[in-house]
Formats: structure tokens, sequence, C-alpha cells
């Protein structure tokens, strides 16, 4: 079947803007077009940055590098102390960062993923950003906890962690060979309240059953990686946003009805795209009338509450954004919902 793309023009008295099915296009720019030939992106990523993200130029600078790596400490298996004398013992250089659990590696004198320690499963390497969404969830020992989207297994290690390996996990991943890989890292780390089920995200209500907390890490175009695949710069399209952000409606809408009264639905995407997050969040807000965005402790940045000619919901400023050139993370973006 052929794809039909609907565009469709909106004029007011001083601004065009173009939506390519969900996604918002601003007029090219000067700047744009000035910043999208320095750093080589497409102009149609650069205009939408210059909308949103704070310091632009410094912003482009800093994905030109490669991201601050992380290591988050298994403290089902060690101590950060005994992990990190380890570790110096080797070479390595690590610092602190705002998560106890979570050290940023300075100095790395053989691959992270190739020491002994890694193969033993004393640590995990994860992103910052990945452990604050972890964080914002809120996990507690004994408590069921519902991973709609959940290879590599990151996450889903670090909610274990979190609930020293008691309550159950169940964890969602339809691709067989992503599901073998994420129960090679369960067991290496050492957890064992997790069970994997080969299985979209979209038949989690065939459980039947209640969670205390759901995290819903959504699929998405990948714009805050990348610093980690630079062909993102022109390979990625207006076309990815809008399949993204209406795969992410149908996923979050299944993922709050799965969660017990009062419970936690914890959202996360690595995409700076307003479409596939705090669009995907009012539109949820606007169909359920018991959903609360509740505030998450960490970071500087909230969400937006405007984007183009949108207004979203006010409870989005409760949210967080994280931008490379200012959290030193990857990109992030999370949403803490309490379903009353």
């Amino acid at each position: 079947m052929q794809r039909v793309i609907i565009i469709i023009i909106i004029k007011s008295e001083n601004v065009r803007k173009t939506f390519h099915g969900l996604t918002l296009i601003f007029p090219k720019s000067a700047e744009s077009e000035s910043l999208a030939s320095k750093y080589a992106y497409d102009e149609w990523l650069v205009s939408r940055f210059l909308e949103y993200v704070p310091r632009v130029e410094d912003f482009l600078s800093k994905m030109e590098r490669l991201p601050t790596q992380y290591i988050r400490v298994n403290t089902l298996k060690t101590s950060r102390q005994e992990l990190e004398n380890r570790l110096r013992s080797k070479g390595f250089e690590l610092r602190n960062t705002i998560m106890p659990e979570v050290l940023a590696v300075n100095k790395a004198p053989l691959a992270t993923g190739a020491t002994t320690e890694y193969l033993l499963g004393l640590y995990y390497i994860q992103d910052l950003g990945s452990c604050l969404a972890v964080d914002a969830l809120g996990v507690a020992e004994g408590q069921a906890v519902l991973d709609v989207a959940a290879a590599p297994g990151g996450k889903t290690t670090f909610i274990a962690q979190k609930m020293n390996n008691t309550g159950s996990i169940i964890a969602l991943e339809p691709n067989g060979r992503r599901a073998r890989s994420m129960s090679f890292n369960i067991m290496r780390c050492g957890v064992y309240n997790t069970s994997i089920f080969r299985m979209d995200g979209l038949q989690a209500s065939k459980f039947e059953m209640k969670f205390d907390r759901v995290l819903l890490d959504a699929p998405c175009s990948c714009e805050g990686v990348i610093a980690k695949d630079i062909t993102r710069k022109t390979s990625h399209t207006p076309q990815d946003v809008d399949y993204c952000s209406r795969m992410q409606d149908k996923l979050i809408e299944i993922a709050a009805r799965c969660v017990k009264p009062s419970g936690i639905l914890l959202y996360s995407t690595c995409s700076f795209a307003p479409e596939e997050n705090e669009m995907v969040i009012d539109r949820l807000l606007q169909k359920s009338g018991n959903i609360t965005v509740e505030p998450v402790r960490h970071g500087s940045r909230g969400g937006l509450t405007k984007f183009g000619d949108w207004t979203f919901d006010h409870q989005l400023k409760n949210a967080l954004r994280l931008y490379p050139h200012i959290d030193d993370t990857t990109g992030f973006f999370i949403a803490r919902l309490r379903v009353n």
C-alpha cells in the first residue's frame, strides 16, 4: 500500500508552520541554515532545536563529542567502594555523580565492557539519564513492577537492584534475539526476581493484573543519542517522529491501564522531540481524568508547556528534560505519572 503524507499549512500573521503527520516543521531562518551547515544536520531538525533547546550552539557542539560514559554499581553483588578500589587498581579514573550508584568514567585503560568486573556483573554500563528514570520510578521492596519495553535490561536490572531482588518484575520484549541478550544481562547481574516475556507491550493487558509500578521507556526516534550515531543527523526524518509518536500513544494508554490505583507510571524516551514527549503525555491527560504529573527530583529543566502553536497541560512543567550540554547525559525525557 502506498503511504500518503498529508501536509497541512497553518498561516498566521507572522509565522508559518508545517505538519508532517504529527511532526511540526518550522520555516528556515538564517540561523538554522548556518548551524545546520556548520554541524552537518538536516535543516528541519536544527530549526526545531532552536524552538526549545537552551543555548543551541553549545548543544550542537557538545553533540559532536562522545558522551560521558557512566557505570552503575550493581549493589546486588558489590559495594561502590569495593568496585572503585578494584577499577582504580587497574588504572581507571572515576568520579561521583548525583546518584550514589552511578560513577562517571574519566579514564579507562581498557574497554569498560571487557573487564573481569563487568563480566562478573559488578557493574552495568548505563547512562546517567537512564538511571535517573529508574530513580524517578520510586520502587520499593516487595512491589510488583511491569517493564513494558525492557531490552536490553539496564533499567530492569537497576529496578531489581533497588528492590533488593524482592517482589516481582515482569519484563516484556517482543524480539527473540533482544530477549536472549536481556536474559544474559539479568543472569550476569545476579537478578532472580524477574521474568522475561517475549511479548509486545501492546499486549500487556493480557496479564489481567495491576502493578505498583509500570515503566514505559518507549521506543523512540533516538534524537538524544545522535552523539553516538552521527548518521542520525541526516537519516532522521519527520516521518520517524510521527511513527514513534503514534506508537507511544498506544503504548502509554495500555501501560496506564496496568497501574494499580495510586500507583506510578514512569514514561521516558531518549528523544528531544516534543511530539514523542510532552504531546504524548498531554494527550493522555486529556483522555484520563485520574492522572497527575508529579515532580522529578533531579535535573533543572522541566518539560515544555508550549511548542509552536501548541499549549500543553501546565502539569508538564513537572516532567524533566535532560540535555547533553547542561546535564552531561545523553538526551532524555522523564515524566512521573500518578494514576489515581
